[in-house]
């Protein structure tokens, strides 16, 4: 059988640590902040992945790239997907320093006041909306100064979009035309409306959780990072986790061990999978694959939920100033500068907008969120007399918040360096698709407003025809995208069926904790990486505690 207990390993096993924690990914970061800060306290941060100093990873106008190329991504596909035309969707997670916040659209979102106050009317005590602000303040430093609901001194900087467009202000005018309102601090007093995004760039650069929460800290002499290092599994005495294994490419591995806790940050898929291979999950499932369960979880690797998104797009009438920016000499020089010195276009990117609204009247949070592009998503450098310029257009995109559809995380071997299959399941429901469905309408309407003439021409996709539900359905069924915010495979509960408890606790066994996005027990209203960061910090005062 594959689960082996400490005594197998104990001839190879290295330095002992009092915390080791799994991902140097958002969660990883902070963890590894946090606990240091105490400098009795030693703790080994592991990373998959390499070092961040890939100069993409800094230039914000290139986020899309890292989705398009698979660049520094552990390469998940989810599917056949059923109710989207047997298709296999993308499922970009990062394997760098930094994890996903080294990769992303550096778009910063909470959520609203409801989605804790919901969990914590599931019995999770501590974890509503008053219980969890102080994590979100402590976590970042908004730009405009801290108050009693933003932070103004953590490490995380944030800051309104710069994207300069005239068609953003445009989308403004049509969203006070649609009753839509805004702009202002979506992650403030209201979320609904239409708002400049919030993002984590500064001086022009992607500010990652690897900036804000490592880099200061990694010459206190009690934190240890290993990168290029994949944690095989976690090693048990009993039903107590006393370490990692740490496997090599030659197939040796080594034993370190932790002296207090285990703690796993590897994200919505890997933490599952790692728990999985090391014998904590569903018995029937780990025994097909020769693994002895350390503890029978059932809800290990399900639960798994994604925002799952669809868009109405536009030619321009006349170009916009990403087009002529995209020129190959002057994309260079731009690409240049904004590495070197975090001036330019390249700093930013045409997608500075997002918006917040409620199909269900009956809801108290918004159910559907808008993503604005200003430019296609396909546009490719140009140059005169080699390459044609792109038609220019624009879009908006809407994405379904609170999916009742539920999916999992399979594991296909026991062999922890085997992807898991992912099936996200995505609009299983009738309801998911109707709120999909009219959120696609309400972006379509948006676009309609008079205050957007100027700027829009005919709709590219999928075409001002497409009006009936099944046309709609058809268009969602065969262009919906993921948004890459996957979580809840190893769900936070009262209940004695969630893996892990109100503390991030995994039931059954000692000493091991998860802390990421899969303890999540469902998704927040956008963006999740601030919400990640806030599970961080208050599981580090857990963990102090």
């Amino acid at each position: 059988m594959v689960a082996k207990d400490l005594g197998d390993n104990m001839a190879n096993t290295s330095k002992s640590y009092d915390y080791i924690v799994i991902g140097a990914g958002s969660a990883g970061c902070v963890l590894a902040n946090r606990l240091t800060s105490d400098p009795a306290i030693r703790v080994l941060l592991i990373e998959a992945g390499g070092q961040d100093n890939d100069p993409m990873i800094k230039i914000p106008l290139l986020w899309m790239k890292f989705v398009l190329n698979k660049r520094h991504d552990w390469g998940y596909e989810s599917g056949p997907e059923p109710h989207m035309d047997d298709r296999h969707i993308e499922c970009v997670r990062a394997k760098v320093l930094g994890g996903c916040s080294s990769i992303n659209a550096m778009t910063y979102v909470r959520g609203n006041a409801g989605d804790y106050d919901r969990w914590a009317r599931t019995g999770l005590n501590g974890w509503g909306y008053g219980d969890v602000l102080p994590y979100l303040k402590k976590s970042e430093t908004w730009e405009n100064g801290g108050d009693e609901i933003r932070g103004g001194s953590g490490p995380l900087k944030i800051r309104h979009s710069r994207y300069d467009d005239p068609l953003f202000d445009a989308f403004f005018r049509a969203s006070a035309e649609a009753g839509l309102g805004g702009p202002g601090d979506y992650n403030g007093e209201s979320q609904f409306g239409v708002h400049r995004s919030q993002q984590n760039i500064v001086q022009g650069r992607r500010f990652s959780a690897a900036d804000a929460f490592l880099r200061p800290v990694l010459k206190r002499p009690n934190l240890t990072l290993k990168l290029n290092a994949f944690v095989t599994r976690i090693v048990f005495d009993g039903d107590t986790a006393v370490g990692v294994e740490i496997g090599s490419e030659n197939g040796a591995t080594s034993v370190i061990r932790a002296d207090s806790e285990v703690i796993l940050s590897g994200g919505a898929i890997n933490s599952p999978q790692l728990l999985m291979v090391s014998g904590i999950g569903p018995a029937d499932v780990l025994q097909s694959h020769g693994i002895d369960a350390i503890a029978n979880r059932q809800q290990v690797g399900q639960n798994l939920q994604d925002h799952i998104s669809v868009g109405a797009d536009y030619h321009r009438e006349s170009p916009g100033p990403f087009l002529k920016n995209t020129r190959f000499d002057r994309l260079a020089i731009n690409m240049a500068a904004a590495y070197l010195f975090g001036v330019g276009p390249a700093t930013d990117f045409p997608g500075g907008l997002t918006g917040f609204i409620k199909i269900d009247p009956a809801s108290d949070v918004p159910d559907i969120q808008f993503l604005f592009n200003g430019a296609p998503l396909l546009s490719h450098p140009w140059f005169p007399m080699v390459t044609q310029p792109w038609k220019d257009g624009f879009g908006c995109r809407a994405v379904l918040l609170h999916p009742e559809s539920r999916g999992r995380v399979e594991l296909k071997s026991s062999d922890p360096r085997k992807l898991v299959a992912l099936h996200q399941n995505f609009l299983a429901t009738d309801k998911d698709r109707t709120t999909l469905r009219e959120g696609f309408r309400q972006a379509r309407e948006l676009a309609s407003q008079s205050a957007l003439d100027d700027y829009r021409g005919d709709e590219s996709a999928p075409g001002a025809d497409a009006v009936s539900d099944a046309a709609i359905d058809a268009h969602i069924r065969a262009t919906g995208t993921t948004v890459h915010h996957p979580c809840g495979t190893c769900r936070m509960g009262a209940d004695e069926d969630a893996v892990v408890d109100g503390e991030l606790k995994v039931r059954g066994v000692n000493n091991l904790r998860v802390i990421d996005a899969s303890v999540m027990p469902d998704l927040i209203s956008g963006n999740i990486h601030a919400a990640v960061l806030m599970i961080a910090e208050k599981g580090a005062d857990l963990i102090l505690e």
